[in-house]
Formats: C-alpha cells, sequence, structure tokens
C-alpha cells in the first residue's frame, strides 16, 4: 500500500505494509538511521521519535497510522545540532556508548516544549520510559535542566 509520510517536513511517498512499524520505515524505507531499535517492544525508548510534537515509540507504532501527521526524528529536532537539549548533551557530556541518546534527546526536546522549566520530579517522569543501560540518568536530569537554561536565554 502507498502512503504519504511527511518526515522532518520532506514528503515522502512510501509503498509498505500499513502496519509496518514506523521505525523500520523510517530507518529502512527512508534511510534516517538515527533513530535506533532497542527492544521492539515499546519499553526502552531507543526508538523515540515525535508525531505532532508528541514523544512516541516508534517500533510499536504502525506507519499508517502517522499518515497526514508531522514526524520528527533526531535528524529533524535541528539542521545544525544546535538544539538547546544536543548542546545541554555536549556540555554535559551526557552519552557513554551513545545508543539510547537519539530517543532521550527526543523525549527531553518534547518535556521542554511543553514545560520549559521542569521540576527534577517532571524530568524523571518524562524521561522514565528511556532506559540508559550505561546509567547516565544524572547527566540526563542535569543536561535537561541546562537545556531549560538555554533555550530561556
Amino acid at each position: 500500500m502507498s502512503f504519504s509520510l511527511t518526515i522532518n517536513g520532506t514528503t515522502h511517498e512510501v509503498d509498505v505494509e500499513p502496519e509496518t512499524p514506523l521505525l523500520w520505515v523510517i530507518r529502512d524505507t527512508i534511510g534516517l538511521t538515527g533513530t535506533k531499535f532497542g527492544c521492539g517492544i515499546a519499553q526502552c525508548g531507543a526508538c523515540t521519535v515525535h508525531i505532532d510534537g508528541q514523544p512516541v515509540k516508534s517500533c510499536n507504532t504502525n506507519a499508517a497510522s502517522a499518515a497526514g501527521r508531522q514526524i520528527t526524528t533526531i535528524e529533524g529536532l535541528s539542521s545544525d545540532g544546535n538544539h538547546p537539549v544536543q548542546q545541554a548533551w555536549i556540555e554535559h557530556t551526557v552519552p557513554q556508548c551513545g545508543y539510547c541518546q537519539s530517543g532521550q534527546i527526543m523525549s527531553a526536546a518534547a518535556l521542554l516544549a511543553r514545560t520549559p522549566k521542569p521540576s527534577d520530579r517532571e524530568i524523571d517522569a518524562a524521561m522514565a520510559e528511556n532506559i540508559c543501560r550505561c546509567g547516565t540518568y544524572s547527566a540526563v536530569r542535569d543536561a535537561v535542566h541546562r537545556a531549560a537554561e538555554i533555550a530561556s536565554a
């Protein structure tokens, strides 16, 4: 079945089964590999993207349900890598292995879009569905606070 997906502002005609996970369409059909496969059951958050500004797990979101909506991947968050969350992530040296980081960054960006000055509790709640095997959770929290500062400057 053929339908259109708007990813990072570009419309793509895709010919995939409607129930194909959005993750595989983004990675394999479109060729944007920043969004990662982690667990495949929407528990780890590595595959987080935004649909109409809301964070969703692309591994369990079927492609057809995203048609006609605005999809943003890590590649579309900022054209030059200068989004406040990306800046803060670098400043606070958040990534270790880095595998989960695109999902972490997308969740943090969605949080700051709806809550410009989040508390520790709000950060912890928003980031709870993002698992980091390296355990960089305190660095993530610090970086989210720093990103809020950068965004408000």
